[in-house]
């Protein structure tokens, strides 16, 4: 079996939409590293640079590879590419 990849959730507090994507990876086991870009133009710049100019959370990356937002994640999920992602299939 190989190394998981990693994981990064862009988020900021009070964010519903964050709750929901951090639910789901929890619920499919998925360890990740909560980045919190609340208050912080430097984090937030950064996200945005990686995820290509989206600048709402929450912003999602598997092994380096920007997934997208919340709705993003839940249909990677369907699908079975986040599976796929995760080194699962």
């Amino acid at each position: 079996m190989g190394t998981a990849p990693d994981v990064v959730v862009y988020t900021q507090i009070l964010c519903g939409f964050c709750y929901r994507a951090k639910r789901l990876l929890e619920g499919r086991g998925v360890a990740f590293r909560e980045i919190d870009v609340t208050g912080n133009p430097g984090l937030r710049a950064e996200m945005a640079s990686a995820a290509g100019g989206a600048r709402t959370v929450p912003q999602v990356f598997i092994g380096g590879i920007h997934v997208g937002g919340s709705d993003d994640l839940a249909a990677a999920a369907a699908s079975g590419e986040l599976d796929r992602l995760l080194g699962d299939d």
